[in-house]
């Protein structure tokens, strides 16, 4: 069962381990992964019901997986947020059924991550 944990997927460890900080001070329980190979292998151990994922990854890129997840049926239901300093660039990357649910905007502030989250999570 999907549900309310939050896997943050960066290859960068400063941003993963500020992000995690945040949220689980905002009450999520978060999962960390420093690679889109790694993510895959966390998603199935954890089913996260949210991926936070950097879009710039070494190895398989954040994109490929955002793909990956929504072409699965066992994943398609993950909310999926890229952190993106390419904006809306990202939308022309992906086909119509691989779109993320949501974007955040590198840098991004505290209290938007929380938001987001919240907003997707429906907490």
């Amino acid at each position: 069962m999907i549900g309310g944990k939050v896997l943050v997927v960066d290859d960068e460890r400063d941003i993963r381990e500020l992000v995690e900080m945040v949220l689980e001070s905002a009450g999520y329980d978060v999962v960390t992964a420093d690679s889109g190979e790694a993510a895959v292998r966390v998603i199935a151990d954890e089913k996260p019901g949210l991926v936070l994922l950097d879009v710039i990854l070494p190895g398989m890129s954040g994109l490929e997986l955002c793909r990956r997840l929504k072409h699965d049926p066992v994943t398609r239901s993950i909310k999926v947020v890229l952190f993106t300093a390419l904006g809306t660039e990202v939308d022309m990357m992906l086909g119509k059924g691989d779109k993320a649910d949501g974007y955040l905007s590198k840098p991004f502030s505290n209290k938007v991550l929380i938001e987001k989250v919240g907003r997707l999570l429906g907490g």
